[in-house]
């Protein structure tokens, strides 16, 4: 059945692909609609074009010259009476002059008012022409990502899935992992699908014929085990919880390693005498382990814990394996206690340091002595029928299959669809005795998972369709590309019921899709995914800050801090706020831990809960532990991170790389002639003393230096070294800030470049394809509309959706077979 499968799966791969260059697995036969327009209305422009001309040579191609090229631009022939012609250079200037980094603070510059009616005026010209041709821009076809993946497998069958266990990590590319272009298809991806269809299908439908399989989860080394964690049962410290799909009815075994000190000895021996760990399956205690501190690495089954064998039914089942807490109190220790509780293990059987067992795996093991597989929700979704005769049987499987290949498939099955399908169960059905009718549905939702109809978002374009021309794409397209830019999953029956009917794209339909999206749970995805990869949340897990300096730091303040930031950005969705509100809200999402570092009184407990700040420091993303935490290293701030952040994430300039001869700040001298400690202020002022160093540092530091009051890990502070901290700084403008606060109001102050790079984020995530200079037009006439709306999040959802990048496409040339292989 897999090499069937992987058969058909290779020759499909290699077929989509000849056909993605024109997008078109079938052709469609009705007249593409007219595009979306595009708005390239502005306030009026007075300045001629000799006027701007003139402003080009008296300012700009001093540097910019055809010798000189700056910044590997050159503005000695740039003509902006058709700026139009040259559209890439017209807005890489426009995008310099509205963050007013040009001409740079220093030199000679017009006033502000020029600068502003020259930059419109190159935006009129440029929007102008676009809106006679609007280009959307080159996108292959798209495969669904990890993430995507495991929710459009969780949206199908109702079972979750570690999709890390069988697909490579996904590419980055401008900050995000569904970038079209970067999407290669390897052999190791295929593979890897195919290992995950025959996986899950096994899984979601149970297995009877399941063989003892091992499944080992890893407790971070950063987690603090000292207190209870979420999930398992109250009473119980440390340890952890998972959600595990058992295949079948069985025996399964459960095993604990726990931590041990450099020499082999129990981790927390000496302390606690008596301790003792339970399993327990949806809070109910299955196994009660007792402890012998005496045990160690060098003993037969080591540090390992293993529970006889006990009886689980199939389907998905919350698994805990926690320490009883013995006491709870404050610990009054011969040093402090930390967090950060296995930074240093040799400490772990001394005596006058209060150290307890820690987890360091748990393994589940099974099945063994099968019995039947029980009711389980992904069974109640797959089986909508069950044959009570053999004449039933066929009509019933053909019903199942219609209805999971259109939820897979994002359309109606075609008749060919279903009865490929049908093929695959009458394969598994003659198979040897025991392939009954589960075992031939087994074979279809396998064959389905591994289909490119599913695996990949191929768009189909009209009969007719010349290389080169723009046409409006498909309903069904339509509803594929919104569902998976809001909810990251297919789109539900609603949607395509409407797209089946033609009526989607009409305007009054498609804005009550969006805010109907946009209210239903799933919208999550714009916090989890949308603005967790553009804040960069990921790079959060790689700082790891250095225990002796930051013993608070643990592994569950680090998610906390994510989860902090993902349902503030969430809050701004679901009450449609106005997207600068991300730098001014009053009030943000914290938890015991964080409270602790925040000094927020009275919050106790794990769970999350909105609270007012009176701190205008703390307000905003600006004072959220994951961007302050994000952008540091292990034992210091880094003003130089925390500015290129700000210039690269927040206003979309990114300052270009350093030099390769230039030394990193960790060479710079760190002491006076006294032998005193320098603030890492002052080694950035030693730092840019180098001539290559100091006219990049002079516009990244004052933004990074202006949050020097938070430490590592985001607490205020009032010194570094012993050294009062200084964030004064001036701008690359040449406006003054000092603090937060004030760098806030300056970012405000700029909020047109700001929302620009927002919107060009958003639209990037939402197509799947990087930002061109020909997306600019429609770019600012989002803005635009946007700002009639005060800047609502849904206004920026609802222009891009209408969008000519959104909704339309270009037929590009057939590759041939051999081309899209190697493609």
């Amino acid at each position: 059945m897999r090499t069937l499968i992987r058969t058909i799966v290779m020759s499909s791969v290699v077929s989509a692909a000849a056909t993605a260059g024109a997008q078109a697995p079938a052709p469609r036969k009705t007249a593409p609609p007219r595009p979306p327009a595009m708005a390239a209305s502005h306030a009026p422009v007075t300045m001629a074009p000799e006027a701007q001309k003139a402003l080009i040579t008296q300012y700009c191609v001093g540097c910019h010259s055809d010798k000189a090229k700056t910044g590997g631009l050159t503005l000695a022939s740039f003509d902006p009476a058709h700026a139009d012609h040259t559209a890439d250079t017209a807005e890489k200037m426009i995008r310099k002059l509205r963050a007013g980094m040009m001409p740079p603070a220093g030199m000679r510059r017009p006033d502000p008012d020029t600068l502003k009616a020259f930059a419109t005026a190159l935006e009129v010209k440029v929007d102008t022409a676009a809106a006679l041709h609007p280009n959307p821009g080159r996108r292959t076809f798209q495969r669904l990502n990890r993430a995507e993946y495991a929710r459009s497998v969780k949206g199908l069958l109702d079972v979750d899935v570690d999709v890390n266990a069988f697909l490579p990590p996904d590419t980055m590319s401008a900050g995000f992992d569904n970038i079209a272009d970067v999407q290669g298809v390897s052999p190791t991806l295929l593979e890897g699908y195919l290992r995950a269809a025959s996986k899950i299908s096994s899984l979601a439908l149970g297995d009877r014929s399941a063989s003892p399989s091992e499944t080992t989860r890893k407790v971070p080394r950063t987690q603090s085990q000292m207190h209870h964690v979420d999930g398992t049962p109250w009473g119980t410290r440390g340890g952890l919880a998972i959600t595990h799909t058992f295949p079948a009815d069985g025996d399964y075994s459960f095993r604990v390693m726990l931590h041990g000190t450099p020499t082999g000895e129990l981790f927390g021996s000496v302390w606690s005498r008596n301790e003792q760990l339970e399993i327990s399956i949806n809070g109910a205690r299955v196994a009660l382990l007792d402890i012998d501190y005496h045990i160690a690495e060098t003993d037969k089954n080591g540090l390992n814990l293993t529970t006889p064998r006990i009886h689980v039914k199939a389907g998905p089942q919350r698994v805990a394996a926690a320490f009883i807490q013995k006491f709870d109190g404050v610990v009054d220790d011969l040093v402090a206690p930390i967090d950060y509780t296995l930074s240093d293990t040799e400490y772990g059987n001394d005596v006058g340091i209060t150290a307890l067992p820690h987890v360091r795996d748990f393994s589940i093991t099974g099945p063994f002595h099968v019995t039947g597989v029980s009711d389980t929700p992904s069974r109640r979704k797959i089986f909508v029928c069950r044959p009570l005769s053999e004449g039933e049987e066929l009509p019933c499987v053909r019903k199942i299959v219609t209805q999971l290949a259109g939820e897979a498939y994002r359309r109606t099955p075609s008749g060919e669809d279903v009865e490929s399908l049908m093929g695959f169960y009458s394969e598994a059905r003659k198979g040897p005795v025991g392939n009954d009718f589960e075992a031939g549905v087994r074979a279809v939702v396998q064959a389905i998972l591994a289909s490119p109809q599913f695996l990949f978002r191929l768009e189909e374009m009209p009969a007719g369709t010349r290389a080169g021309q723009t046409y409006r794409i498909a309903d069904l397209d339509l509803a594929s590309r919104l569902s998976y830019f809001l909810w990251a999953t297919a789109p539900d029956a609603e949607l395509l019921k409407l797209a089946s009917n033609n009526t989607l794209h009409t305007p009054p339909v498609l804005e009550k899709q969006v805010k109907r999206m946009l209210a239903d749970p799933k919208a999550a995805a714009m916090s989890t995914r949308f603005a967790a990869q553009w804040l960069r949340l990921q790079d959060v897990e790689k700082i790891r800050p250095d225990a002796l300096l930051f013993p608070s730091y643990d592994n569950e303040l680090a998610e906390s801090y994510m989860r902090e930031t993902e349902l503030f950005f969430d809050s701004i969705v679901r009450e449609d706020r106005n997207i600068l509100d991300l730098f001014t809200a009053d009030y943000t999402f914290v938890n015991e831990r964080i409270a602790k570092v925040y000094r927020i009184p009275n919050v106790t407990g794990e769970t999350f809960r909105r609270v007012q700040l009176a701190d205008e420091g703390r307000r905003g993303l600006l004072g959220q532990g994951s961007i302050l935490m994000l952008t540091s290293v292990a034992d210091r701030t880094s003003p130089v991170q925390r500015g290129k952040w700000i210039m690269e994430t927040l206003l979309g300039s990114p300052p270009p790389a350093p030099p390769a001869n230039v030394p990193p700040l960790d060479d710079t001298k760190a002491a006076t002639e006294g032998g005193k400690t320098l603030s890492v202020r002052e080694r950035m002022e030693e730092h840019r003393k180098n001539p290559t160093c100091a006219s990049c540092h002079r516009v990244i530091d004052p933004l990074g230096l202006a949050l020097e009051n938070f430490n590592v890990l985001g607490a205020w502070r009032i010194k570094d070294n012993g050294v009062p901290v200084d964030t004064a700084g001036k701008l690359y403008d040449g406006s003054d800030i000092a603090g937060p606060a004030s760098l806030r109001q300056a970012l405000l102050g700029k909020s047109e470049s700001v929302i620009r790079n927002f919107t060009e984020n958003l639209l990037s995530y939402a197509v799947g394809r990087r930002i061109e200079y020909y997306d600019q037009p429609a770019i600012r006439a989002v803005v635009k509309k946007a700002a009639a709306s005060n800047n609502r999040f849904s206004s920026f959802v609802l222009g891009i959706v209408n969008s000519a990048a959104f909704q339309l496409a270009k037929a590009e040339p057939a590759l041939t077979t051999t081309a899209a292989a190697e493609r």
